[in-house]
């Protein structure tokens, strides 16, 4: 697995059980999954050597980040190493504009866009579709709120053409929430979608998932996942794919982003499902049958554990597991520090405001913001 973050180190999890031998590509010794994984290698993935160096002696070549250029796994491929989710996959991933384009091709529900060359085509972008505020992205790179703005004029516009890479512009979509359709797919096309969740958002990161989302529809639900299954064949992807998307408050969905790996959003499978995400993804990309995506529970609410002033995690622990003891905590290993994600909390039950008031209190108390 190429990146050494906490998805590679739960996805390293999964594979325990089946007796998976893990090889990690990690930036750093220090990183979440580099603390758990035995044959770890620390090295650059945008150097094409290292990457070869390291593909050598593996059955398959997956990832935990989208960041590995394309012309890179290319390469690989033709070295002969089997890639998954492969480039001509991935690169919807790693390109917003070539995901748009893509999306359009196939008649994929989207928002408004084009990719715009600087401020004064912003502005003539705004008057196409009927006025600022306009949100835009960097094509490549963003994550969590990153490479992304939501500009009100011209001259706010200027920001994103620093970066030096096309700018996508989108409307600025009036969404009642957002939702995230997980499914995933193994190489001779088998597939399943998980429960399509609601995602809620603060200051552009994933703070809570609602599993199943809340007061969906049934023919909603069904066309979220059918639109996710139809992408992962239309784009090939083999593994898990996340389609993140936006409901209306006319009742319709919006493709906003896609992450082909584990996901934020499906999180809540690790004690909320039959079959976690992680082992699916696993079984995906070894080509294994995949495993029952269907919930265990009515309800499962995971929330994000951010940084904050807080380090003592052991007192933390004490009162959490003596005030929930079904709570099921997942730390990532990583320095505590204002912001940053150092783990989930899930939650399960079936009283949905009993399940969410017990997520919250947990994450809060890892953090610090909740003392009692």
């Amino acid at each position: 697995m190429v990146g050494g973050g906490q998805l590679a180190r739960m996805t390293h999890e999964a594979g325990i059980p089946l007796g998976i031998k893990f090889k990690l590509l990690s930036n750093a010794p220090q990183e979440s999954a580099a603390q758990v994984v035995s044959e770890v290698v620390i090295g650059d993935h945008r150097d094409l050597d290292t990457l070869r160096a390291f593909a050598r002696g593996c059955d398959v070549i997956t990832f935990d980040h989208e960041h590995v250029p394309t012309e890179h796994l290319r390469a690989l491929e033709a070295d002969g190493i089997p890639v998954r989710p492969g480039p001509d996959a991935l690169v919807h991933a790693q390109d917003k504009g070539v995901m748009r384009a893509k999306l359009d091709a196939i008649g994929a529900p989207c928002p408004r866009h084009r990719i715009v060359a600087d401020p004064t085509d912003v502005e003539r972008f705004a008057d196409e579709i009927g006025g600022f505020p306009v949100v835009l992205k960097t094509v490549r790179g963003g994550y969590d709120g990153k490479g992304v703005w939501v500009v009100r004029s011209s001259k706010e516009a200027a920001e994103p053409f620093r970066a030096g890479v096309p700018v996508l512009a989108e409307e600025k979509v009036p969404f009642v929430r957002e939702l995230a359709a997980n499914v995933v797919r193994s190489p001779h096309g088998q597939a399943v979608a998980y429960p399509v969740v609601e995602s809620v958002q603060v200051d552009g990161v994933c703070d809570t998932v609602i599993a199943p989302a809340p007061d969906l529809s049934e023919e909603l639900s069904g066309q979220a996942q059918e639109l996710a299954l139809r992408i992962a064949h239309e784009l090939g992807v083999v593994g898990h794919l996340a389609v993140e998307l936006f409901e209306t408050a006319d009742g319709r969905i919006l493709v906003n982003e896609l992450a082909m790996r584990p996901h934020n959003s499906g999180h809540w499978t690790q004690d909320g499902a039959i079959t976690s995400q992680f082992a699916n993804h696993l079984r995906a990309v070894l080509d294994l049958p995949l495993g029952d995506p269907r919930p265990r529970a009515r309800w499962t609410v995971m929330a994000n554990v951010l940084g904050g002033d807080y380090p003592d995690m052991y007192s933390a622990y004490l009162h959490c597991m003596a005030r929930d003891p079904q709570l099921k905590i997942h730390m990532y290993g990583k320095d505590v520090k204002p912001g940053r994600k150092v783990g989930h909390v899930n939650t399960y039950g079936d009283d949905l405001a009993d399940v969410r008031e017990r997520a919250a209190h947990a994450a809060g108390y890892l953090r610090g913001t909740i003392t009692e």
